[in-house]
């Protein structure tokens, strides 16, 4: 009993069982009680910046700061019917205040507490054109200007009493904050004006994480009660931008394609199944097979990664189209088995025992070129895809002996025919139809990779619905928002030198400003300047305006004061010299909208962002980039393009690892075949110089996710070749009912990929339609051409 076979399988099966049933278990306990939600966030998939992590953390905090930010615009022909509709929309969207918070930025107090820190240094905050005509302006300017705004002829802004800015000063330093945005508040609430349109300016918080599948399902349906709400009015406009509408919009995009792409794969192959074997037991083990690779997969992803992407899930839901494939050469082993004189079931596993290794081993190194790539998102997507193989792999060789072996398999009559077709398939041999065929596929080639071009850029891996992104456009050109990929990263080391670098950058950015080429720019040094900046324009402002015999005193003059009221104004004005910080400054609610530009103390080194505005052609990139200062710590940061040369980089790697992986194989398959493993390696090799052709003639450029496709076109490729020359002769029909099975299962799979709307997926997808299609064809033709007759059943056996 110890040394029989049928024990140890039977005792295998039970231990698999029993694996299987504790990944089911932990898979309920996932969904069902911990509610584990895939992570959405796009830039999961990108590789992070090792390089410079003060860069990195910049951008991280440039995007942070509008990830859990939602804007509404609610227009209207008139104001009054803007803030109705407005207040409609705000009174649905305050229901949930555990999901979204409306901020009340333009009321009374909120206007008194955003002036408040800078009630002691108001005389020390100067614009640059006010410290030139401090300079320049005589003393008469100054005492009309003060004597203007004293009886209210002044049209400037009043700030206080008179007494606390007699020249105006600092109205004037507000209001050139203040045209940093279009944005103003009226009656209570924030205004933006254009075309002949008023809109009320809607600021919400996300209590939530933009990326949770779970608050996306809760906030969009509040956000389109809101909305209704909103509309109910005729003529109302509503524009929205944030993170969580685009991350809610992939999700529901990617959620749809992971269902169509899994669910059609998989009544694919069940139907492929049937019409094969008429019989459900062929169907049920295979479909045992992937379940087990499936529920094996996503507990290990989530065992090593502690959460798992929704790409990831996507991506993953074509391993039906791959898994399969060890199952379905067990069953035309089987039938091959009961098909010929004296068939042995019980040393079945046993004959294709090396055939299995090695498409296994294949598979997994195509999958190790996605794990070796430094994104994360993909490296989760090979370890899921990998995983589900070996799980699939092992429930083939512990359950299927056992439960595909009993009774009789049958194949159906059209399952034969194209097994017999293989006999009549063109080889490739020494011949002139060979060599022109070659010469045919070479010319062929060299048009399409003659035109075949690249193209990195990040954007073109984001699709974001056309009223998404109009939206957006509209909302950034009237709110006139700054961007978060290109901005100046400025470094020192102190903050009183960080924030005389920024000041050093300001009047290159006036002058791009004067050129049009950026509306404006947003700095702290704008809301606290350095240090000796203060002092300095405070001593200016004190010498022009409060000098015995100047402008004060001709005031004074004037209005019949005299010299106890010059005194007590000085004095006043005196009082008011508590020079600004920054870290002061942006714990005030004042400072809260500008927190973003501020990174503080990162590894030793003070570091924040001047932000730009109005930044429409990026043809102005390199003009905007040469403003910058490395020597002194002023850095530009172009996100897009940094990130697109990181793509093609990792491109170019990828190539390397490909050709890499085609000589590991190689070797591998070398140890097993010697002198025909070339047979085994020319498809899956001119298949991919198909695709690559292909994608030059259709116009579409090469990017990295086409070249991770040709990782897996060779690793899945070389099946066919190898259930080919695994077969006894050319003439194996059941080698080649496995080939077929196979190829149509790959290419309904990763054909579906194709269809999708997600750039990436879509870009891996075509171009595994069109390798796999490719491989399916050429393989036969590189088969072995051997002679030797297979003993087949006569005409009326059992496989009919």
């Amino acid at each position: 009993m110890r040394n029989n076979p049928g024990s140890r399988q039977r005792l295998a099966a039970a231990l698999w069982l029993l694996v299987a049933m504790l990944l089911l278990g932990h898979n309920g306990y996932l969904w069902l009680v911990q509610r584990i939600a895939p992570n959405t966030d796009i830039l999961a998939l990108l590789p992070a910046q090792q390089q410079d992590p003060v860069k990195q953390q910049a951008f991280d905090h440039m995007v942070d700061a509008a990830q859990q930010r939602l804007v509404v615009l609610v227009g209207a022909s008139d104001w009054p019917q803007a803030v109705r509709a407005a207040d409609a929309y705000r009174a649905v969207a305050a229901s949930r205040p555990d999901l979204l918070t409306p901020a009340d930025a333009a009321s009374d107090q909120v206007q008194r507490d955003w002036l408040a820190p800078f009630a002691g240094s108001r005389f020390d905050l100067l614009t640059p054109q006010q410290r030139q005509a401090l300079h320049t302006e005589p003393a008469s300017y100054w005492t009309q200007r003060g004597l203007s705004g004293l009886y209210g002829a002044f049209g400037g802004p009043k700030l206080g009493a008179w007494q606390d800015d007699p020249f105006g000063l600092f109205g004037d330093w507000v209001q050139a904050r203040a045209r940093e945005t279009p944005v103003r508040p009226r009656d209570g609430k924030l205004f933006v004006e254009a075309g002949g349109r008023s809109y009320v300016v809607l600021l919400m918080t996300l209590r939530q994480p933009a990326f949770s599948m779970s608050a996306q399902q809760a906030v969009m349906p509040l956000l389109n009660r809101a909305k209704a709400a909103a509309e109910a009015a005729p003529g109302i406009e509503i524009i929205s931008a944030g993170v969580v509408l685009h991350a809610a919009a992939a999700s529901a995009q990617a959620s749809g394609e992971m269902s169509t792409i899994g669910i059609g794969s998989l009544l694919g192959i069940v139907l492929m199944m049937w019409l094969s074997f008429r019989s459900l037991k062929p169907i049920a083990l295979i479909a045992a097979s992937i379940a087990v690779g499936c529920l094996g997969a996503l507990s290990l992803c989530w065992l090593l990664f502690g959460q798992i992407h929704l790409l990831t899930l996507v991506f993953g839901a074509s391993l039906i189209g791959i898994a399969q494939d060890y199952g379905i050469y067990f069953l035309c082993s089987r039938l091959r088995a009961d098909g010929q004189a004296g068939g042995d079931r019980r040393n079945l596993l046993v004959r294709i025992w090396p055939g299995l290794c090695l498409t296994l081993a294949a598979a997994l190194i195509g999958y190790l070129g996605l794990a070796l790539t430094p994104f994360p998102g993909l490296r989760q997507m090979a370890v899921f895809s990998g995983v589900g193989l070996i799980f699939a792999w092992l429930t083939v060789l512990c359950w299927f002996p056992i439960f595909a072996t009993g009774g009789s398999l049958r194949a159906s009559r059209p399952a034969l025919a194209f097994g017999a077709s293989r006999a009549g398939w063109p080889r490739l041999q020494r011949n002139r139809a060979s060599l022109s065929a070659l010469l045919l596929f070479a010319l062929a080639a060299a048009i399409g990779i003659a035109r075949l071009h690249v193209s990195d850029d990040i954007r073109s891996l984001q699709t974001p619905p056309p009223a998404l992104l109009a939206d957006q456009i509209k909302l950034s050109k009237l709110l006139d928002a700054p961007t978060p990929v290109q901005f100046y990263l400025v470094r020192a080391d102190s903050i009183e030198q960080l924030l005389q670098r920024e000041e050093a950058l300001q009047p290159r950015l006036q002058t791009l400003i004067d050129q049009q080429v950026i509306s404006g720019y947003q700095a702290i040094s704008s809301w606290t300047p350095s240090i000796a900046r203060q002092r300095e324009d405070g001593a200016l402002a004190r010498t022009a305006l409060l000098a015995d015999g100047g402008p004060l005193a001709a005031i004074a003059q004037q209005i019949g004061e005299g010299p106890d009221w010059i005194a007590g104004l000085r004095a006043h004005l005196a009082a008011q010299q508590n020079l600004l910080t920054p870290e002061a400054f942006l714990r005030t609610p004042a400072g809260e909208p500008w927190r973003h530009l501020w990174l503080g103390n990162v590894g030793g080194q003070y570091a924040s962002i001047v932000a730009l505005r109005g930044l429409n052609d990026y043809a102005n990139l390199p003009l905007l980039a040469r403003q910058a200062d490395p020597e002194h710590g002023v850095q530009w940061v172009d996100k897009v393009n940094e990130i697109s040369g990181v793509l093609g980089s990792y491109r170019r790697y990828m190539g390397w690892v490909t050709a890499g992986a085609y000589a590991a194989i190689f070797v591998l398959l070398f140890l097993r075949y010697r002198q025909s493993a070339w047979r085994v390696l020319l498809p899956p090799a001119l298949a991919s110089i198909a695709a690559l052709a292909m994608l030059g003639l259709l116009g579409l450029p090469l990017q990295l996710f086409h070249v991770l496709a040709l990782m897996l076109i060779l690793g899945l490729g070389v099946d066919y070749g190898i259930f080919l020359q695994e077969a006894p002769d050319r003439h194996d029909r059941f080698a080649w009912l496995a080939v077929g099975l196979s190829a149509v299962s790959a290419l309904l799979a990763f054909g579906l990929l194709a269809l999708s709307k997600t750039p990436p997926l879509h870009a891996f997808g075509i171009t595994m339609l069109i390798g796999m299609a490719s491989v399916w064809l050429i393989a036969p033709c590189t088969a072995p051409v051997s002679d030797v007759q297979q003993t087949e059943a006569p005409k009326k056996d059992r496989h009919d």
